[in-house]
């Protein structure tokens, strides 16, 4: 069973319904209105960042749920995790100034390309590392990588 995946794929749609709710507060906010899609700067940006999430999606689950069927459940719930964090400092970011975007976008890439690397089965390739959070190994079988990190 792949419980953790299942909550996180959870939480990741739970994200994307609150950039939706955002839209629409700035849409009333902003005075835009349906299907309008542009007008003001600081509308634009909470759009773009809805519109940047579902671009995503399509990426991030799949890559996410064969991670945790090939490699480890736990070990795709953190980078779900990451990423989750990812989309959200991209969103706070992306608030601010279309410049402030890049670290939260970054941060979700890495973790959306681990996973895509690890859906093909490939521990070793798709970390380079073995990563333990506590005594549990989060990518079983990697642990014999050149390179180690402990949490």
């Amino acid at each position: 069973m792949y419980h953790f995946t299942a909550l996180v794929t959870c939480l990741a749609i739970l994200l994307y319904f609150f950039t939706s709710v955002q839209v629409a507060r700035a849409r009333v906010k902003f005075g835009i209105k349906v299907p309008a899609i542009s007008g003001d700067p600081d509308f634009e940006r909470v759009f773009r960042v809805q519109m940047n999430t579902l671009e995503w999606m399509p990426i991030f689950l799949p890559s996410l749920w064969l991670f945790a069927i090939y490699i480890s459940d736990p070990g795709a719930a953190v980078l779900g995790l990451v990423w989750i964090a990812g989309r959200v400092l991209y969103m706070t970011g992306y608030a601010k100034a279309a410049a402030k975007r890049s670290p939260g976008f970054a941060v979700q890439a890495v973790a959306t390309i681990i996973l895509w690397v690890g859906a093909f089965g490939c521990d070793r390739v798709a970390a380079g590392v073995c990563v333990r959070i506590g005594s549990a190994v989060v990518f079983p079988g990697c642990c014999a990588a050149p390179l180690a990190v402990r949490c």
